[in-house]
C-alpha cells in the first residue's frame, strides 16, 4: 500500500472541496481499495445561505461517480444538521431516506447522494474516507474475522458488525461509535463491507486510510504467507463454439442478448481449475456492493438452465422468509467459472462485463486470502438476498430507461479503419453494439479507446490472421450477431486486354475469397446469436451497372452478390438473414482524393460539387448514409427481409 500524497499538488487546491477531490482521486487510483464506483468520501464545510446565515454542509460523493475520476461536480452538498436529526429517528425506510436526501441538497443539479450520507454526517470529523480494501475484507470475511480485526487494530478502529447499507447502518453507527471511540480512534471497520478513516484534514484522513490498510496487508503477509492459486496447467485452445453456446444460454435466461467476456489469464485459469473450487466459490460475494453486480453465486461449469432453476428456488425460499412479494431479477449468472473457458463475465454491455470481471478477480484474491487464514466466509444467504432485492435497487431498475437497440450484441466490421467501414462502426456503436473492427491499416488499433470497441490489425485475405482475430473477438465479447463485409480493393482502371493475372487474383482474393472464408468461419457463431445472425454485404453499383476498365472489381462484386444470395438460401432456415447494399459515388473515402475528384469532375465538364451529385436525386451520398442503412438492415425494421439488394446511390439512370 503506497502513499501517493504530493504536497505540491495539494497546495494548488484552494478549497476544502478541491482537497476532497484530490485525495479522493488518490484513493480511487488504487484498485485494491475501490473499483468501479465503490467507496465514498465526504467533507464538512460551512457556507452562507441566501439570507447570509451560516449553514453546515456535508459534501458527499454522488451516485454514478468513480473516485478515480471524480470532480467537484461529483459531490452532493447536503444540509448537515438535517442529516444528524434524521439519524435520531427510530426508523426510516430507505426510499424515505433517499427522498430526504434529495430534498435537502443545497444544489438542485447535484448528483444523488450516497446512501451512506447520514453515516458520514454522524462521524465527528471534517474529512471521511471509505474503501472496500481487499486486505481488510479478506480478514473480515473469515470465521473469526472480528477477533482478527481487533488483533490488527486494537483501539485504533471501532468495529461495527455487519448491517445492510442504508439507514439501518447509520443507526447502528450512531448507537455504537460514540460509545466505543477513543482519542486513539483513526478509523472504523464495517464487517464484511470495508473500512473508514477520518481526520481534521484531507491529508490526515487519506494517510490514515493508507496506514490502516497497510496494517491489514502486513497481517496477511505474516499469517497467510504468499497468497496465490496453484499453478495453472498448460493452456488449451479457446473452444469458440462452447463460448458462443454459453453466451446464447445466458442470454436466453436473461431474456435479452448478453455479452460474455472470457478471462483466460494464468490467475483465472488456475482458480477455475482449483481442486476445491466447488466449495470455495460457493460462499458468496466479498461485499454487499459485489452482490449487485456479480449476483449471489457464480456458475461452475456451463449448465445455465440448472443455475437458473436453482436461482428461482433460492428466490422463492428467500421471499418466504422476507414475507413480501418481490419481482425476481433475471436468473442468468453473471460470473461463470469453467476449466476450459476460464473466468467468464456476463453483462448487458462491455462496461458491465468489465465491472463483473474486475470485481470477481478481486474476489478471487479475497477468497484465497480468507482460505489461508482458516476459511473464507461470506454473508449469510438472507443478507445477500436483502441486498440483491434491496428496494433502492428495485427502484433503480424501474427507472432505468429503454436499452439501446443493439445492447448486448456483437458486430464485426471489415475494412473498418476509414470510409464506409468506419462509418459502420460508428453507427453500430451508437445503437449499443459491441464492435470489432478489422483492417490492414494499423490505425484501426487506435481508432477508439473504449470498452465496447476492439480494433484489430488483420489482413482478411490471411486465414491465420482472421482466425486469431475471431479468437480475440470471442474472448472479448463471447459471440457474434452482426457481420458487415466491407473490406475490398479497387485497382486502377484497366481494360480486359491489359489486365494481368496477378492483379485479377489479388482483387478476387480480397473482394471474394476472403469474404467466403469469413462467412464459413462466422456461420457457426451467427447461428448461435440470441436474436439470430445478420449479415450485410457492401456491394457496388458496378453489380447492376458495370463500367469499362473495372473488370476485376465488377466481377468480384458480382460474384460476392451471388454468394450473398446463396448464403441467404442456405442459412434462412437457421434464422440468419443476409442482405446487400450497392453504394455508388461515395466520395468521402480513402479512394477519392481531392486530385482524383477534380480530375473526374473535369472529365465530365462538371464542378466538383455537381460531380458529387451526378445522380437522379441530385444529392451527395456519404459513408454515413451507407452505414446507417447497413445498421438498420441489422435491426427490427428488416427482421423479415433477406437476400435484398438495396442501392444507396441517389438514383443511377443506368441501374434504373
Amino acid at each position: 500500500m503506497q502513499n501517493h500524497w504530493n504536497e505540491g499538488d495539494a497546495s494548488r487546491c484552494a478549497t476544502d472541496l478541491a482537497l476532497r477531490v484530490y485525495s479522493s482521486r488518490l484513493i480511487g487510483r488504487d484498485t485494491s481499495m475501490v473499483l468501479h464506483g465503490g467507496g465514498n468520501t465526504s467533507v464538512k464545510t460551512e457556507e452562507p445561505d441566501r439570507f447570509g446565515e451560516t449553514r453546515r454542509v456535508l459534501w458527499v460523493k454522488g451516485s454514478g461517480w468513480d473516485l478515480e475520476t471524480i470532480e467537484e461536480a461529483g459531490f452532493c452538498p447536503l444540509l448537515l444538521d438535517h442529516l444528524i436529526r434524521l439519524a435520531q429517528l427510530p426508523a426510516l425506510s430507505d426510499p424515505a431516506m433517499v427522498e430526504e436526501l434529495a430534498t435537502h441538497q443545497t444544489r438542485a443539479a447535484a448528483p444523488a447522494a450516497s446512501v451512506e450520507a447520514i453515516l458520514h454526517a454522524l462521524l465527528p470529523y471534517k474529512f471521511v474516507d471509505h474503501s472496500h480494501a481487499d486486505a481488510v475484507v479478506s480478514v473480515t470475511n473469515t470465521a473469526d474475522g472480528e477477533a482478527r480485526i481487533r488483533e490488527i487494530y486494537g483501539e485504533d478502529v471501532v468495529v461495527i458488525p455487519y448491517v445492510m447499507p442504508g439507514f439501518d447502518l447509520a443507526r447502528a453507527v450512531a448507537s455504537r461509535f460514540p460509545l466505543e471511540a477513543t482519542p486513539r480512534t483513526q478509523g472504523m471497520v464495517l464487517m464484511n463491507h470495508g473500512i473508514f478513516s477520518f481526520g481534521a484534514t484531507a491529508r490526515e484522513s487519506y494517510e490514515r486510510m493508507i496506514a490502516l490498510v497497510a496494517r491489514a496487508e502486513r497481517y496477511l503477509q505474516q499469517h497467510a504467507g504468499e497468497i496465490k492459486p496453484p499453478a495453472a496447467p498448460a493452456d488449451i485452445e479457446l473452444p469458440r463454439l462452447a463460448l458462443a453456446e454459453l453466451r446464447r444460454d445466458v442470454s436466453r435466461e436473461a431474456g435479452n442478448p448478453m455479452l460474455l467476456a472470457a478471462n483466460r489469464t494464468a490467475q483465472a485459469l488456475a482458480f477455475v481449475r482449483h481442486p476445491d473450487l466447488s466449495r470455495i466459490a460457493r460462499y458468496g460475494p466479498a461485499t454487499p456492493d459485489h452482490v449487485l453486480r456479480t449476483k449471489r453465486l457464480p456458475l461452475i461449469g456451463r449448465d445455465v438452465a440448472a443455475y437458473a432453476e436453482a436461482y428461482r428456488h433460492y428466490f422463492e425460499e428467500m421471499s418466504k422468509r422476507a414475507r413480501e412479494a418481490k419481482t425476481m431479477l433475471d436468473p442468468a449468472p453473471r460470473v461463470i467459472l469453467d476449466p476450459e473457458l476460464g473466468l467468464c463475465a456476463a453483462g448487458r454491455s462491455a462496461r458491465d462485463c468489465a465491472i463483473v470481471r474486475d470485481l470477481y478477480e478481486h474476489t478471487i484474491d479475497i477468497i484465497l486470502a480468507g482460505e489461508s487464514l482458516g476459511g473464507y466466509r461470506a454473508l449469510p444467504a438472507q443478507d445477500i438476498f436483502d441486498v440483491e432485492y434491496w428496494d433502492l435497487e428495485q427502484a433503480k431498475l424501474k427507472k432505468s430507461g429503454k436499452p439501446a437497440p443493439f445492447a448486448g450484441e456483437v458486430a464485426l466490421v471489415t475494412g473498418a479503419a476509414s470510409g464506409i467501414g468506419k462509418a459502420c462502426v460508428d453507427a453500430l456503436l451508437a445503437r449499443g453494439a459491441a464492435v470489432v473492427g478489422l483492417d490492414i491499416d494499423p490505425a484501426i488499433e487506435r481508432l477508439y479507446e473504449r470498452q465496447d470497441f476492439l480494433g484489430l490489425r488483420c489482413n482478411v485475405a490471411d486465414g491465420a490472421e482472421v482466425d486469431a482475430a475471431l479468437d480475440r473477438m470471442l474472448e472479448a465479447y463471447g459471440g457474434l450477431d452482426m457481420l458487415i463485409l466491407n473490406a475490398g480493393v479497387f485497382p486502377g482502371g484497366r481494360r480486359i486486354e491489359e489486365l494481368a493475372d496477378a492483379e485479377w487474383r489479388k482483387v478476387m482474393a480480397v473482394n471474394l475469397d476472403a469474404n467466403l472464408a469469413l462467412l464459413r468461419e462466422c456461420q457457426p457463431l451467427l447461428r448461435l446469436a440470441p436474436r439470430y445472425g445478420r449479415v450485410v454485404f457492401i456491394g457496388s453499383k458496378n453489380v447492376p451497372a458495370p463500367g469499362p476498365g473495372a473488370a476485376a472489381y465488377s466481377a468480384s462484386k458480382a460474384a460476392l452478390t451471388q454468394l450473398m444470395r446463396v448464403a441467404a438460401l442456405e442459412w434462412g432456415g437457421e434464422g440468419i438473414r443476409v442482405n446487400a447494399l450497392h453504394p455508388d459515388a461515395v466520395f468521402d473515402t480513402g479512394l477519392w482524393t481531392g486530385e482524383v475528384l477534380a480530375a473526374r469532375a473535369a472529365h465530365y465538364g462538371l464542378s466538383v460539387e455537381d460531380y458529387k451529385r451526378k445522380n437522379v436525386l441530385k444529392t451527395e451520398v456519404t459513408s454515413r448514409d451507407v452505414a446507417e442503412l447497413a445498421a438498420e438492415m441489422c435491426g427490427p425494421l428488416f427482421a423479415k427481409t433477406t437476400a435484398a439488394q438495396v442501392p444507396v446511390d441517389g438514383g443511377n439512370d443506368r441501374v434504373i
